[in-house]
């Protein structure tokens, strides 16, 4: 099967480097699967899951709050602000943080206020969508 090389990093740290035949990422313009030969781009990321499928057919599943992602014939990489394996995510921890965020929105003051609380809303959703795809994996 065709590999490519994927590197993804984020301001703190490498978290994959390695062969992959595939990577899935949530781009602006939506969902982007990425294989071997795949025509150059440049996009930015939503917060959310990126799927990284490996040469043995495992998979790993990678949390980004956002980014780049820049895709060349035979090296994707992406490159994240935060980025954390999904095994590490906190799920009553991004509970807390939704609750704190929802009630950043229902007492702004201004638009900064809200603009704030709906970009920590984004991420806790990157986030809870993360740890849905482990799941359902796990199943």
């Amino acid at each position: 099967m065709a590999t490519m090389q994927c590197d993804v990093v984020s301001v703190k740290e490498s978290l994959f480097s390695g062969a992959v035949t595939m990577l899935i990422a949530k781009g602006v313009g939506g969902e982007l699967g990425i294989m071997p030969s795949h025509a150059p781009l440049v996009t930015l990321l939503h917060p959310g899951p990126i799927r990284v499928l490996l040469e043995n057919g495992t998979e790993e599943i990678i949390y980004v709050s956002g980014g780049v992602l820049e895709v060349q014939p035979n090296v994707v990489t992406v490159l994240a602000d935060t980025a954390l394996r999904a095994e590490n995510l906190d799920e009553a921890a991004i509970a807390e943080a939704r609750k704190t965020a929802e009630q950043m929105l229902a007492n702004a003051k201004s638009e900064l206020d809200s603009t704030a609380a709906l970009a920590s809303l984004s991420e806790i959703a990157g986030q809870l969508e993360t740890i849905r795809k482990v799941k359902n994996r796990a199943m």
